[in-house]
C-alpha cells in the first residue's frame, strides 16, 4: 500500500493525495484570519481536502462546518480528514455544486478559496486547473450565491489574487454585500501584495483595511504572521 501523502498541523493532520488543491499558504491563512466567534453555522465553500473547515472547528468550539466540492476525490479526502479529527461529530463534507444550492438552511459564515484562473485555456482533464478556474465559481456567482444562503448578519470570508479586487468589489455592490474589510498579504518585506482576505457583510461594522507581511527579507517569518498561524503549523 502506498503511502497517504499527510500534512500535519498541532491538532489535527490532513490527507491531501487525490484533492486537486492541496495545502497551502492561501488555505492557511484565511482558515486562520476568517472571523469565527459566534459562528454556529459555518458553510465552507470548495473545501478541498477540508483544511481551512479543520482549522475553523480548532478555532470554535460550537460551530457546525459544512464543507462542499464538485471534485469527488476532494470529498472523499476531506471526508477522512474530519473522521480523524477530534471534531468530527461537527465536521461534513459533501459532494455539491455551490451554484446548486438551495436556500434551506442560514449560515453565519461562508468562507471560500475559491478558483482564481481567469485567463486562458482550459486544459481537459486536468482536475487542478478546473480546481482553480473560476469556469466553475466565479467571484460574482459566489458573492450572490452567498447573499441567498447567509443569516441577515452573516459573513462572507474569501482570499483572492490582489489583481481580482475590481471584480470582487464590483459584485459586492451589485449583490449589495458590503466589503466591510480588506487584508493585503504581502509575501515578503518590500514587495507587493499579491493576496488579499476579504470579510463581506450586511452588518453594520465599520470598514478596515490593513496589510499583512509573511516573512522578512532574510527568509524568517514576521511576528503578525506567527500570532496568525502560530496554533496551526507546527514550526515555524
Amino acid at each position: 500500500m502506498a503511502r497517504e501523502k499527510v500534512f500535519r498541523f498541532k491538532q489535527f493532520a490532513v490527507v491531501n493525495d487525490r484533492t486537486a488543491m492541496k495545502v497551502g499558504t492561501d488555505g492557511v491563512l484565511l482558515g486562520a484570519w476568517c472571523p469565527v466567534e459566534g459562528m454556529k453555522r459555518v458553510l465552507d465553500v470548495g473545501t478541498g481536502c477540508g483544511v481551512i473547515a479543520l482549522m475553523v472547528a480548532q478555532r470554535n468550539s460550537e460551530a457546525l462546518i459544512t464543507g462542499i466540492d464538485i471534485d469527488h476525490n476532494a470529498i472523499e479526502e476531506a471526508s477522512l480528514n474530519m473522521e480523524r479529527s477530534p471534531w468530527k461529530e461537527r465536521l461534513t463534507a459533501l459532494e455539491r455544486d455551490f451554484n446548486d444550492m438551495e436556500p434551506a438552511e442560514d449560515y453565519d459564515l461562508i468562507v471560500s478559496n475559491p478558483p482564481f484562473f481567469t485567463n486562458g485555456v482550459l486544459p481537459t482533464g486536468d482536475s487542478r486547473t478546473v480546481a482553480r478556474h473560476t469556469q466553475s465559481l466565479t467571484y460574482r456567482q459566489l458573492i450572490e450565491g452567498a447573499v441567498k444562503l447567509l443569516t441577515a448578519r452573516g459573513t462572507l470570508a474569501l482570499i483572492s489574487p490582489t489583481d481580482a479586487e475590481g471584480d470582487i468589489i464590483e459584485a459586492a455592490a451589485f449583490a449589495s454585500l458590503p466589503v466591510r474589510c480588506v487584508t493585503r498579504v504581502i509575501p515578503v518585506e518590500g514587495a507587493p501584495p499579491k493576496r488579499t482576505l476579504w470579510q463581506l457583510s450586511r452588518d453594520n461594522s465599520s470598514y478596515r483595511e490593513d496589510t499583512l507581511t509573511i516573512a522578512h527579507g532574510d527568509g524568517s517569518f514576521t511576528r503578525e504572521y506567527v500570532e496568525l498561524t502560530g496554533a496551526f503549523y507546527l514550526k515555524m
